[in-house]
């Protein structure tokens, strides 16, 4: 698919983020729209996959979102894949739907392995996926997406110390550093250092990509794929911006976990073009 394709694609996906957490006036804009660009190049150029889901996904690339409250982001992608009808993006957080606001297993949506939002835990899933592949010589990769404030989570670092000790190389985990969470920026919060420096003193292979490029993040991803096999997890260190893409919403925590209102929507939806996919 061409680079042109990708971002309409994108453009595509963050009119429908908008318009999800619109309706039921609840949700996580900011950190979906600012990880869009890494979400549809994951699953429109990078991964090898079937929309004929399977739990176990058995000779294909498998991804795990462990910043779960992101779901918008994830459920758009995957109906724009092909996993389940687009029109379902409407039921977005509402009663007895699929599409709950952090993605669930036992709603049987196909796409999703993992309950995902109690944050810190989907390092941990990565690497046992990864290393199951391995001992089924499954040749296919497991890519992981985590938010850098959920690296405060412990857990993630026992995951990390045990993917370089295991020499877990069919990994690639990406880390969304836009800086922000709930509370205000990280550096407030819980100063996180350089990630660069830990990923490289845990035995990762690290390397750093623009999130808000498409080309940038194409040419990532597939730099990413070529160091796999090498004895090393890979780390990708992307930086974005918190809601990117809407203006009003970019570089703030603010939109961390609001919705807009009808006004602020349609100031949103100005700035994000029509596309040929058409909105659901």
């Amino acid at each position: 698919m061409d680079l042109s394709k990708l971002q309409e694609i994108a453009i595509q996906v963050r009119r429908d983020i908008v318009r999800m957490v619109h309706t039921p006036q609840s949700g996580h804009p900011g950190g979906s729209l600012g990880c869009t660009d890494y979400m549809v190049a994951l699953y429109f150029h990078a991964m090898q996959y079937s929309t004929g889901f399977n739990m176990d996904g058995i000779g294909e690339d498998i991804f795990f979102l462990s910043n779960g409250h992101i779901s918008p982001v994830f459920y758009s992608v995957l109906a724009r894949a092909g996993f389940f009808p687009v029109s379902e993006l409407a039921t977005f957080r509402l009663i007895n739907s699929r599409l709950q606001g952090h993605p669930a297993t036992h709603e049987h949506l196909p796409g999703i392995r993992i309950a995902s939002g109690s944050l810190g835990q989907g390092m941990s899933v990565a690497c046992g996926a990864a290393l199951a592949k391995r001992l089924n010589g499954d040749s296919r990769l497991v890519y992981s997406l985590h938010g850098d404030g959920e690296l405060q989570e412990g857990q993630n670092w026992e995951a990390i110390m045990f993917a370089a000790h295991h020499k877990i190389d069919n990994l690639i985990a990406t880390i969304d550093v836009n800086g922000q969470q709930i509370d205000g920026s990280t550096n407030t919060v819980m100063n996180l250092g350089s990630l660069e420096d830990k990923f490289l003193a845990f035995g990762w292979h690290v390397m750093k990509m623009e999130g808000n490029d498409m080309a940038e993040v194409v040419k990532g991803l597939d730099a990413a794929k070529a160091e796999t096999g090498k004895g090393k997890p890979i780390c990708i260190l992307m930086h974005t911006v918190m809601g990117k893409g809407v203006p009003f919403m970019e570089g703030t925590h603010e939109w961390h976990g609001i919705a807009p209102n009808d006004k602020q929507l349609a100031e949103a939806l100005q700035v994000l073009p029509e596309t040929s996919l058409g909105d659901y």
